[in-house]
């Protein structure tokens, strides 16, 4: 999970839980739950039914309704007809989207608003359209009908990104930031048992943010283990962000 906190500079975090091997909804709530309170902002997710039980606005992820799309089309194998599928008119839908997204990268908060409220909500209504023509022209056990409801039962999070200019189209940065230790988890046989994975998930959290705050992790690493040592670290000095190493 990704998430930042502003006042002058953002600091990036990434954190990894481990909830004993379980994927039930009530883990979403434990992690966003603290003593004090809970968490009530955007949550942006894949499909997941878990995360429902969340008190948060869900936010959906358009890089997993596309990949859906996508896999729609390598299941129907190559094309012979020269005609253009359902599935690439889907993506090439999408694909407006993200134009309008990286036209407003450099606006302010405000005109970005303005621009997701005038021209992507335009075009989300005609994908919308499209979307419920099509579900009553495919099979929803097919590929491509799989596809197409993931996207309409998604549809209230997958247009939440439009409410907000701070929120991002998709969830892909902490998509990639999970991906090295999906990768590598087969390969580490400490991560058999609970406190394994437990341990894993610490150090990822710690080697990640240093990178998503431009620190070199193994740096970083020895940078904190030592100041650990003595008995009057202050452990703020220790966040990244505080850090005066040498930036990768």
């Amino acid at each position: 999970m990704e998430h930042g906190s502003s006042q002058d500079v953002v600091h990036r975090t990434l954190t990894y839980d481990y909830q004993d091997g379980s994927r039930a909804s009530t883990c979403v709530s434990h992690f966003l739950a603290t003593e004090q309170t809970v968490f009530k902002g955007y949550l942006q997710v894949d499909g997941y039914a878990g995360y429902q039980q969340a008190s948060n606005k869900l936010v959906g992820c358009w890089a997993h309704a596309r990949r859906k799309f996508k896999e729609a089309i390598v299941s129907q194998g190559k094309n012979k007809t020269g005609q253009v599928s359902k599935a690439d008119m889907a993506l090439n839908m999408i694909a407006k989207l993200y134009r309008i997204e990286t036209q407003i990268q450099s606006l302010s908060l405000e005109e970005r608003l303005y621009f997701r409220r005038t021209h992507s909500r335009a075009q989300l209504a005609i994908f919308k359209q499209w979307l419920e023509k099509s579900a009553q022209q495919v099979s929803n056990k097919s590929a491509l009908g799989e596809a197409i409801y993931y996207s309409l039962n998604q549809w209230s999070k997958l247009i939440r990104y439009t409410e907000d200019s701070r929120l991002n189209i998709d969830n892909n940065r902490a998509e990639r930031a999970v991906k090295p230790f999906v990768i590598g988890r087969k390969n580490w046989l400490f991560n058999h048992n609970h406190r394994g994975a437990e341990a894993s998930a610490i150090l990822y959290s710690m080697i990640e943010t240093a990178k998503a705050n431009g620190l070199t992790p193994f740096d970083y690493i020895e940078h904190c283990l030592k100041q650990l040592s003595y008995a009057d670290c202050d452990l703020n000095s220790l966040l990244p962000w505080n850090m005066a190493l040498a930036k990768t």
